[in-house]
């Protein structure tokens, strides 16, 4: 047990101060369970510094990045009250190691969802759904990892910025979305690249929470997972998303 407080204080440590770890888990030795027990007491320090739970994320959404993974499951991660940003405002470039962002789109719920649920159930907790970006931000030395690795790196979350709120009761199985730094296009996608359809990753939420004894609460936030690859920022640059049918959201850097 030793061994998961130790990595959980360098992951959190690294993340909290900004600065690079050595891999620890190289020959992926270390199992799942074990990995997702490192992210579990890294998130315990924060919440022990102040910070809330405000939800939970998705990775691995794509199924071309589960068969490049050697994954039958997504991945997840937790997400606290100090990884929110403000949509139009400024982030700290410094507060990053090697910053890259995402586009996704987010839930948040109404009430909560727990265990094994249907899409019309899981549909049935959405109170919202909004555009967003996720910042992602690898701890580890040259953005390199194993799966267990990025699992106890708490699935290099390190931010979430979300757009306005909209009816869920919208289609949102496949909606087109353009990604743009400084008003160039960056990358084009849409939301069916998440599993099929984004509420599948709202399923795959509610099950792996609960698993892990922590099923997902009322007016908890759910990111659904990267639309497309994840692309790199740098100081002085305007990150936007614009989502068919549920708009914009921005941030500066």
């Amino acid at each position: 047990m030793s061994h998961i407080q130790d990595y959980a204080r360098r992951l959190d440590d690294a993340a909290h101060f900004a600065h690079e770890v050595e891999q620890f888990d190289t020959e992926n030795r270390l199992s799942l369970d074990d990995a997702y027990a490192i992210q579990a007491a890294s998130i315990a320090r924060r919440t022990d510094r102040g910070e809330t739970r405000v939800g939970v994320k998705m990775g691995f959404t794509s199924r071309a990045k589960m068969i490049q993974m050697g994954l039958s499951d997504v991945i997840w991660g937790r997400l606290t009250s100090g990884m929110q940003v403000e949509e139009g405002t400024t982030i700290d470039f410094r507060r990053y190691v090697h910053p890259r962002v995402e586009p996704e789109i987010a839930f948040i719920l109404k009430r909560s969802l727990e265990g094994n649920v249907t899409g019309p159930q899981a549909l049935a907790a959405v109170e919202a759904i909004a555009p967003a970006i996720e910042i992602i931000d690898s701890r580890y030395k040259d953005f390199k990892f194993t799966l267990p690795e990025v699992i106890a790196d708490n699935a290099s979350s390190s931010g979430v910025v979300i757009g306005g709120w909209h009816d869920p009761r919208v289609d949102f199985s496949n909606l087109g979305l353009t990604m743009t730094i400084n008003g160039r296009t960056v990358q084009v996608g849409s939301t069916a690249a998440l599993l099929g359809h984004p509420l599948r990753s709202l399923v795959a939420a509610a099950r792996l929470s609960a698993a892990a004894g922590e099923p997902l609460q009322a007016g908890w936030i759910v990111m659904a997972g990267g639309a497309t690859p994840a692309e790199y920022i740098q100081p002085g640059q305007y990150v936007s998303v614009e989502m068919e049918t549920l708009g914009r959201v921005g941030f500066h850097v």
